[in-house]
Parts: C-alpha cells; structure tokens; sequence
C-alpha cells in the first residue's frame, strides 16, 4: 500500500500570499490541449480540487465552463475570488478537501487536480471521483516544473537553497521513499486507468521577486513551518542569488506545464 499523507487542513494557510506570485502558471497551450483530449462542451461542469488560489478554475472559467474550486484553506478561497473577479469569471468556491467529497457536490465532466493530488489519499479520492464523474469524464493532474535546458541554469542554486530550508514533507522528499508510488501508479490501480500525458514548454521572464514568493509558497518551507525568521532569511538569500541570474530584475527561465489525464478503461481512444 502506498503511503498516504497526513491531512493538515492548515498546511498552506501561511503560503497563500505567496501562492498567486509565486508559483507557475500552466501554459494556456496545455489548459487548451486538455479541454480538446477531454472533449468538454460550452457548459460542462469542472471541479478545481485542492484549486488554491484557482489558476485552473479561472482558466477553465474563462473558456466558458462551470467552475466549483474546493480547498481547505480559507486564505486559499478569498485569494480565488481575488484572482475569478480580476478575470472577470465567476467560480463557486467551497471549504473542503479530498476528504469532504460527495455526490452531493455534483457531477464533473472533468476533476482538475494541480500540484495537490500527493498531499490527499490517492485512493481513496479516486473511490470518491468515481461516483461523481459521468462516463467518458476525465481525470486531469497538472504540474509545472523547469526543464534541465541552458535557459534554467540557475535552477541548481534555487533548488539547493531550497533543500537547505525544507522543514521535513514536502513533494521532493515524497519521491525519494520507498513506499512512495507515483500518481500513475495510483492512476493505474484505480477507477481511471487509461492515461496519457500531455506536455507544452514555453520561455518566459520571471521577476527576480517572484522566485522569492515561490519559494515561501511552499509548504516545507513556509513561514509556518520554518518559523518568520528563517523564512525571511530565505527571502533575502533567493533574492541575492537569484539577482545573478537577472537581467533588468527579470529571470528567464523554461517552464514545462504538463498534465496526466485519466480515463475509466475503454472510454477514451485518444485525439489528433
């Protein structure tokens, strides 16, 4: 049996003002490719779970579908309803985990999980999807991360700072046990194991200031789990290294927005 991390309701309470700046966006070539491979209609409905500050909810919003976001964070929610009505879209935004899924919620033709699903019981929340995703519905898991390409070489000094800083848990120490599956293999066991993966790369320039918010968005390395001091020292030590990368206060640097997407088995032969 694969480990399952303990919920923590408040696990990203402290990081939330960092989370909007600070994390990648997904590239709106990959928000395109799913809602294609996905086959959604004007209208259908889409469930943001674990959204945070709901960069998928609003992008699927904004494309013309029906958005409930759900995260146990209440900062998380208010910074989605800051983010929904600077996009001019409307979600429903609901107090909730993995944990708290029901029928009653509704049904999905597409459950949008970013960056989140190694932080709830796989499978157990998949048992629960199962019951709320009409046939033909999808499964999607996004993720963003930089590419080892000449573009982020600056990725090794940000990442050794922040392994110097992690306060235990967190996503990079999940993959190194050895009684860690990975979501495909969850994917596999479960309900919807029919899956393909989908990838867009794109060059961007980041402000020198955004890496620091990503890097106190993180749960392991947040003002509350490393404590205020340490956690502006990491602040000031990302600047100052992050500066030499730096041209005009910008950072160029390759993101690849991926996404795994899962079907029950026979409901899906792929797209062109």
């Amino acid at each position: 049996m694969s480990l399952v991390v303990p919920f923590e309701p408040d696990r990203f309470r402290s990081a939330a003002g960092h989370y909007r700046t600070g994390r990648q966006n997904y590239a709106p070539g990959l928000i395109a490719r799913v809602e294609q491979l996905c086959g959604l209609r004007p209208g259908d409905a889409v469930l943001d779970l674990g959204s945070g500050p709901a960069p998928l909810g609003v992008a699927f919003a904004a494309r013309g579908y029906d958005v409930t976001a759900v995260d146990p964070a209440p900062e998380m929610l208010r910074d989605a309803a800051e983010a929904a009505r600077e996009a001019g879209v409307t979600i429903r935004l609901v107090e909730g985990s993995s944990y708290t899924l029901e029928p009653s919620l509704g049904r999905f033709a597409l459950v949008a999980i970013g960056r989140a699903f190694h932080w709830m019981d796989r499978a157990d929340t998949l048992r629960r999807l199962d019951a709320m995703v009409p046939p033909g519905g999808c499964v999607a898991l996004f993720s963003a991360s930089n590419p080892a390409v000449p573009a982020n070489r600056w990725s090794d000094t940000y990442e050794a700072l922040l392994r110097g800083a992690d306060s235990g848990l967190s996503p990079r120490r999940l993959r190194d046990r050895a009684d860690w599956l990975s979501n495909e293999a969850v994917l596999l066991d479960g309900p919807f194991p029919r899956i393909e993966r989908v990838a867009v790369l794109e060059r961007r320039q980041t402000p020198v200031e955004h890496f620091r918010d990503r890097a106190l968005s993180m749960s392991s390395t947040s003002a509350a789990r490393i404590g205020e001091a340490a956690a502006q020292r990491l602040g000031e030590e990302v600047l100052r290294a992050m500066a030499a990368f730096a041209e005009d206060g910008m950072v160029p640097e390759v993101v690849e927005s991926r996404a795994v997407l899962a079907w029950r088995e026979g409901e899906h032969e792929g797209a062109g």
